[in-house]
């Protein structure tokens, strides 16, 4: 095993063993990941998290909720200084009053909510509280953890091969051009590297600009720098024609070292500090928009969420695990926008997410671990309705779609509601693999958030929701009983 991923794992075991401590014996923990490929709604899902718990409004398959025994959740200081605060009143606001998304993940943050509650046990009663952890956080970040073992020389055989994928030569062809410029064995020159490294930086932004947009390449820094933008650690491209012993003083050998310096000094400390301490995990998933791009697409996305299961450190936990190793014991996929289609399909929706992960599904619950799948709206901008096309009746979905989208020959100015039917899903799901659904035939305008008012008493209204209240369950709901 590399000395970097023996040190990420010590110091990770150090830390783990603090925190479990901590927990077994003083105040109970979980901390939850959160997490997911751009687009899959992130930021919405921890939002109306924190919101529903901390206005304990209905909930009905989340037990603690359902039977009274939620007594208060409130947002607390969070245990790591060092890490920024999710904002939830400003995601919030933007939310309910501007009636707009919140913008996207595109850097770690934190918080921690102190939940009271009532124990349903029955030799154990009373008041009891839980520190719920929440780590927000880009899922690709996730996909450059298999870059720790992974060589320079490997890597960029790897990237380069990828081009060859179905759908990628148009997107490649600039970087690949650009490419046979560059003499992997000539002298070591900065500017060069970072010409090559802006070419490889616009095929990644290329490919998340596209109908696959699961950026399955990584390194996932380079289209989220934060800080770190133009520093030498994100400042390097794979090179053509590599050979296996790479001169120090070359062009290849600066790229080499810089590619070392990205495991070292922004992989490994994410790993370590961030996501071996993670509890449970759920992992957003866009399916709707691969599922309109076509099969290509569904078969890049569920390369993406196997490289995404891999990277989770997963299995059963003991109390020796979760004192020197803690695992994620529970992992949760999501299949968001279920508002973009009738109830009717949303079953359709939720099999079709099964089948994407079976595979990894299969590996998690080998080493012990609880995985699910579920197809939800954390929060639901439609509602149900049905629409005539002659003598035949349409389930459909009304809501307000965003200034500029178009459905048809229609173009929303942002404030009309309309009633649009998107289409549905076949009822088997491998078919939709097979190409059963035609590229573009599914309408999924982008809608406004729902219109919510406050209460009589000027307390936040109520953001409706389909099925999150089922994730919170399977997510954390063991852990309030």
């Amino acid at each position: 095993m590399p000395l970097i991923d023996l040190a990420a794992r010590a110091g990770s075991a150090v830390k783990a063993f603090a925190e479990a401590s901590h927990d077994l014996l003083i105040q109970p923990t979980l901390r939850l990941g959160v997490t997911g490929l751009a687009r899959s709604g992130k930021t919405v899902f921890t939002t109306a998290l924190i919101h529903h718990l901390v206005e304990t409004h209905a909930l009905p398959a989340f037990a603690p909720a359902q039977e009274g025994r939620l007594r208060r959740a409130r947002l607390v200081p969070q245990p790591d200084d060092d890490v920024p605060r999710f904002p939830f009143e400003e995601h919030f606001s933007t939310l309910t009053e501007a009636r707009r998304w919140p913008r996207s993940t595109d850097r770690i943050s934190q918080f921690r909510l102190e939940i009271a509650y009532e124990r349903a046990g029955s030799w154990r009663t009373g008041p009891a509280t839980l520190m719920l952890d929440v780590v927000d956080y880009p899922g690709e970040w996730l996909l450059d953890l298999a870059l720790i073992e992974t060589s320079y020389t490997a890597w960029s055989r790897s990237t380069i091969g990828g081009t060859r994928r179905p759908g990628r030569a148009a997107v490649a062809a600039p970087w690949l051009d650009a490419l046979k410029s560059f003499d992997p064995n000539g002298p070591l020159d900065e500017v060069a590297a970072e010409r090559a490294s802006d070419a490889f930086k616009a095929y990644l932004a290329g490919l998340r600009a596209g109908p696959e947009s699961v950026a399955t390449t990584p390194p996932g820094r380079f289209l989220m720098p934060g800080d770190l933008a133009g520093s030498p650690a994100l400042t390097f491209a794979p090179l053509d024609g590599l050979t296996e012993t790479i001169a120090p003083d070359s062009l290849a050998g600066l790229m080499e070292r810089r590619f070392e310096a990205y495991k070292y000094k922004v992989v490994t400390p994410f790993f370590r500090d961030h996501f071996q301490r993670v509890d449970r995990q759920i992992v957003l998933v866009d399916v709707l928009s691969a599922v309109d791009a076509g099969p290509t697409a569904l078969a890049e996305l569920e390369e993406a969420l196997d490289a995404v299961l891999l990277s989770l450190n997963i299995g059963r936990n003991t109390v020796l695990s979760r004192l020197f190793a803690p695992r994620a014991d529970r992992v949760l996929f999501a299949a968001t926008k279920a508002d973009h289609l009738h109830q009717t399909s949303h079953d359709r929706l939720d099999a079709l997410l099964r089948l994407l992960v079976s595979r990894a599904m299969r590996r998690t619950e080998a080493a012990g671990a609880r995985v699910g799948t579920v197809a939800l709206a954390s929060v639901r901008a439609t509602r149900e309705t049905t629409v005539h096309d002659g003598t035949e009746t349409l389930r459909a979905v009304a809501g307000t779609p965003e200034a500029g989208e178009v459905v048809g020959d229609e173009v929303f100015d942002g404030n009309s509601e309309a009633a649009i039917f998107p289409g549905e899903l076949p009822a088997r799901a491998e078919a939709v693999l097979e190409g059963a659904v035609e590229p573009g035939s599914l309408r999924f305008p982008r809608f406004r958030p729902p219109l919510v008012r406050p209460d009589g008493l000027g307390r936040p209204g109520h953001l409706p929701q389909i099925r999150l209240d089922r994730a919170m369950q399977f997510l954390i709901g063991d852990r309030l009983t």
